[in-house]
């Protein structure tokens, strides 16, 4: 059965890395993304996170599937702030400059655009990261990282389980929708698209009583083998820091803090090109 977002090994730095290293990358990549709207800082960030996407040679099928979601979302986010805020761009720019009457109240305007052109492309500085971080690591070897670093290891290994899960939830929902086509519902490319959501949405509860039954197996099973009585454990795929480590974290924390003096230099995190 085909898996998309599931850890796949491969031989490349990346994979090599520890699963600490590739945390902190992410979330000071999601820190400083969500905190910069300055277009060229985000431009790097994009550029970068292509590269690391592509160095982890992770494959386009694995991912396209959950792009697709991601980009949905992107499009309704980015409409519903052109609908209920269309002035907002001039606010922050403090400049108007329309061209072209659009709906009543809804004058087309550069600087409207230039805002939504930012809030896309912080899509795209966090996506390709996202699918790096989910493919490139190994659950147990991240659990085991997160202990060596002083994260209680019930909490490490929770979050072990949870990305163990995410190529079974997607095994349950391939087969679910099997079953579903087999009874005569189309949900294909062939359907409307109002009938695919509206019957994809009939997935969800079989998919939601199939994971509460693993979550019930799972606790049973670590219950009765006595998992958290103990202050201690050891770990099979534990990895110690190396030299690779600390030099991409150390890179990671010094372009995340240049980014933000940067964006923050003049007082204003927006970048203003219409002054």
């Amino acid at each position: 059965m085909n898996r998309m977002i599931s850890y796949v090994r491969k031989d490349t730095w990346i994979h090599r890395l520890s699963g600490v290293t590739k945390l902190v990358f992410f979330l000071l990549w999601c820190i400083t993304s969500a905190l910069t709207y300055d277009t060229r800082i985000l431009l790097v960030m994009i550029a970068v996170t292509i590269a690391v996407f592509v160095m982890s040679k992770t494959t386009w099928k694995q991912v396209a599937p959950v792009f697709r979601v991601v980009l949905f979302f992107m499009v309704l986010n980015v409409a519903a702030i052109f609908l209920l805020s269309p002035y907002q761009g001039c606010e922050i720019y403090h400049h108007r400059t329309v061209l072209a009457p659009f709906l009543p109240g809804h004058d087309l305007t550069a600087e409207e655009l230039f805002y939504l052109f930012n809030v896309v492309i912080k899509y795209f500085a966090i996506t390709p990261a996202i699918f790096a971080f989910l493919v490139t690591t190994d659950p147990s070897e991240f659990a085991a990282s997160l202990n060596g670093i002083g994260i209680p290891y019930t909490a490490a290994y929770s979050v072990a389980i949870a990305l163990r899960y995410i190529p079974d939830v997607q095994d349950d929902y391939h087969r679910i929708k099997n079953a579903q086509e087999a009874r005569g519902i189309e949900m294909s490319g062939k359907a409307k698209l109002t009938d695919r959501i509206r019957r994809t949405s009939s997935i969800i509860f079989p998919l939601l009583f199939s994971a509460m039954d693993r979550i019930d197996v799972v606790s049973n099973a670590m219950e009765l083998r006595g998992f958290g009585k103990k202050k201690r454990r050891t770990w099979y795929a534990h990895r110690k820091l190396a030299a690779a480590d600390i030099l991409v974290m150390a890179g990671t924390a010094a372009f995340c803090i240049f980014a933000l003096v940067f964006t923050f230099h003049d007082g204003d995190r927006f970048y203003n090109p219409f002054v």
